[in-house]
């Protein structure tokens, strides 16, 4: 960027500082105001958003790189996803992504490893919160994204799962993609849409996934 395309963003934040000083907003929103709108969308999940058994480049997270390019908005996107990664890792990993990535969206889809590795839900739900608080605080926009577990894991416990994510996005007042496999995970042929394992989504999935995440993320592009 040249000299005068910085000066004009400086400006724009120096402009946004000012104003939300003046209507005394201070916390998240104030900072979010500051924050450079045009920051990086970073994706922290699990192996459902790490091209888990895949060729690189044909992950939900890829697409939508070259979705954000086809749409002509500007926006880098930052995979940070790891395969097996629960809430608590992503908890300790978050700090140190906000500070290096400054990212003005969010995208947390994490939760699924828990509910596996049978992880009290409690603690779950305060990992969550805080990676909104972290998220929030650092002036970043969050788009929560949801799973559902199998129903041999009881009606109670599927219940009780599938409310966290819900319960987390009305008590933060954020976006939420409920099921992140909506509408082939759930279908009568979803064993088509699943590698060998019939955990991990295959590549004809990932556009479906995409496609289920676009329209919570759009209004935050904006």
């Amino acid at each position: 960027m040249n000299q005068s395309g910085n000066r004009n963003i400086w400006m724009d934040r120096r402009h946004c500082i000012a104003l939300a000083l003046a209507l005394g907003i201070s916390g998240p929103w104030g900072m979010a105001c500051a924050q450079n709108r045009t920051g990086p969308v970073l994706v922290l999940g699990d192996s459902l958003s790490a091209e888990y058994g895949l060729n690189r480049g044909k992950g939900w997270v890829k697409l939508l790189e070259q979705r954000l390019q086809t749409e002509k908005t500007p926006r880098a996107v930052v995979n940070a996803s790891i395969s097996g990664d629960t809430t608590s890792g992503g908890r300790a990993r978050l700090p140190a992504l906000l500070s290096q990535h400054q990212p003005s969206i969010v995208i947390l889809e994490l939760g699924g490893n828990d509910a596996l590795r049978g992880l009290a839900l409690q603690s779950s739900q305060s990992n969550l919160d805080a990676m909104i608080k972290a998220s929030q605080d650092a002036g970043a926009q969050v788009l929560l994204v949801g799973m559902q577990v199998p129903p041999n894991y009881g009606a109670s416990y599927t219940e009780q799962f599938a409310q966290m994510f819900q319960s987390t996005a009305s008590r933060h007042k954020l976006s939420l993609l409920p099921f992140l496999l909506a509408g082939f995970g759930d279908a009568p042929d979803a064993m088509q849409w699943f590698q060998a394992d019939r955990i991990h989504p295959n590549a004809q999935a990932q556009p479906l996934m995409l496609n289920n995440v676009w329209p919570r993320l759009q209004p935050l592009l904006k």
